[in-house]
């Protein structure tokens, strides 16, 4: 039988002696199975992007929390507590998602004034 990984299960009993055969005599009469995923891709930091965005772009100082949030990402995922990792890079994600759609409002923004005044001389 298969989990939702792709990996085979097996039987492992918690307490007791096991013959490889649950339910028998001298074996666990309930078999306990316990997952665990693993992931084996560290997480994405996003340190470029937010050097971008803190270098071309940077609205409400977006930039500069995504940076530092990512620099803290970077840390953990050296330190080895990637949970930790993951939450940074998360936050740093999300400043960099809403400083990147400020940016390209603002330059669209400029673009349309632009336009409609060289338009209307």
């Amino acid at each position: 039988m298969m989990n939702s990984a792709g990996y085979p299960r097996e039987a492992v009993p918690l307490q007791g002696r096991y013959d490889g055969f649950p339910g028998q005599p001298g074996g666990p009469a309930v078999v306990q199975c316990t997952t665990v995923n693993i992931s084996s891709e560290p997480p994405k930091d996003h340190i470029i992007w937010s050097l971008c965005c803190f270098v071309y772009s940077n609205p409400l100082c977006l930039g500069l929390a995504a940076l530092i949030f990512s620099i803290k990402a970077r840390d953990r995922k050296v330190a080895g507590d990637l949970e930790g990792a993951r939450h940074y890079a998360s936050t740093a994600r999300c400043l960099n998602i809403v400083a990147t759609v400020l940016a390209s409002i603002g330059v669209l923004g400029g673009i349309i004034v632009v336009a409609v005044q060289v338009g209307g001389e």
